[in-house]
């Protein structure tokens, strides 16, 4: 039984999420700084697109590979230390690509950015877990997922104007500097904030080990499910913005002006979606099946964004990019507290890791595929071939959960 706390300490659990909403504005900042400033690094340090798609590979390497690392290191040091070692490392990563003189350089400083932004998504829903409830999971996941696109909505004017006026290389130093501010609040807030509500251990004695996990068929399609649909983000994420500079003609600070209209729509399907699903909740719906209906109803929506292929006006571009990725933000948050509510909390930074890692490991075999397209400039068929994976990723979530769904009864 969970020991009673303090009203005060109860409520200091919304601290703690709003740090962890800061801890993603801060990683996708961090992120989107090299994908917005990528043509004036690729001029500079002499790269062709085939160079950056093999940077943006090896960070994707890392980033898929440390998930495995990074979730069972959250299980054993807690999410308060944990979290804490992963922003400094990726921190210092991103003002480390500041000093880049060639592209292996910079290859090197992205593939460390990699293996330290892996932390935060192992950490985040173990946090959650800890602290809050069914009803509320899903907007809280849906709270610090929508940081990385304040992140992103913020990355292009900001990263614009710092380089604009004091060179790429700047912006860099500048961002990898906000990681380190954001440690002392960390510190400071959980020390007086600890866990509101037991883990749920319960539902499995012992500890669990790979093998075991790796044989529970909702971890493998869960995995599986974001390694479909999470490449259609990382393509807008990555590729987007210069698309829409190198083949519609938009200059960066264009680009920078109109840009976060995509990322603010990410915000509100990640909030709304979250929100959606814990009213299905509080209304008798089974968790994971009112997770599902909000997927699937995303799944429907993402692949209208394929008339981006027809090259329609700029504002209709930037408006279907934005129901694109309204769409997979609702999709990402309910997979994500899918995924909460179906595993016991002493293991859910390990299962994370291994469903995240289905994530880069889709954005890793995607980007080859994506930098072979772009540079013929072939971008309609990836508008096209983007239009299919959320349809298949609800899919396999479906069949990975779909007996925990008849059992599983609201907390």
């Amino acid at each position: 039984m969970a020991a009673a706390v303090s009203p005060l300490r109860s409520r200091m659990r919304w601290a703690i999420l709003a740090l962890l909403f800061l801890s993603t504005v801060i990683n996708y900042v961090d992120r989107q700084t090299l994908s917005i400033l990528a043509s004036t690094v690729q001029a500079d340090l002499g790269m062709s697109d085939l160079d950056y798609a093999v940077v943006v590979q090896l960070f994707l390497v890392a980033y898929t590979l440390a998930h495995l690392g990074a979730g069972w290191l959250t299980d054993r040091l807690g999410p308060k230390l944990g979290l804490a070692l992963f922003v400094c490392w990726w921190s210092t990563a991103n003002l480390v690509t500041g000093f880049a003189q060639n592209a292996m350089q910079l290859g090197a400083a992205r593939f460390a950015l990699g293996l330290g932004e892996a932390g935060n998504y192992t950490a985040a829903p173990k946090t959650v877990s800890e602290r809050f409830p069914a009803h509320e999971r899903g907007f809280a996941i849906g709270v610090y997922t929508a940081g990385a696109m304040v992140g992103a909505t913020i990355a292009p004017p900001l990263i614009g104007w710092l380089a604009l006026a004091y060179g790429w290389r700047a912006a860099f130093f500048a961002t990898g500097a906000l990681g380190f501010v954001w440690v002392i609040g960390w510190w400071l807030v959980h020390h007086w904030s600890p866990p509101v509500q037991a883990p749920r251990e319960t539902e499995a004695g012992g500890r669990w080990g790979w093998v075991p996990l790796l044989r529970q068929r909702p971890v493998w399609g869960l995995a599986l499910a974001r390694m479909l649909t999470d490449p259609v983000w990382y393509f807008y994420l990555f590729w987007f913005p210069k698309y829409m500079i190198d083949d519609r003609g938009l200059t960066l600070m264009q680009m920078a002006q109109v840009a976060w209209v995509v990322y603010l729509a990410a915000d509100l399907g990640s909030i709304g979606g979250g929100i959606a699903s814990g009213r299905l909740v509080r209304r008798g719906m089974t968790p994971a099946r009112s997770r599902l209906w909000l997927m699937g109803i995303a799944a429907l929506l993402a692949p209208i964004g394929a008339t981006i292929s027809g090259e329609p006006s700029i504002m209709a571009t930037f408006a279907l990019a934005a129901l694109v990725a309204c769409a997979h933000l609702v999709f990402l948050t309910n997979l994500t507290t899918l995924a909460v509510d179906t595993f016991p909390s002493r293991h859910v930074a390990t299962i994370f890791g291994i469903i995240a890692a289905g994530s880069g490991l889709g954005g890793m075999l995607s980007t080859r595929v994506v930098g072979e397209f772009a540079n013929e400039q072939s971008y309609g068929s990836l508008f096209l071939m983007m239009a299919l994976l959320h349809p298949l990723g609800w899919l396999v979530a479906w069949w990975a959960v779909r007996k925990p769904v008849a059992a599983q009864a609201p907390e």
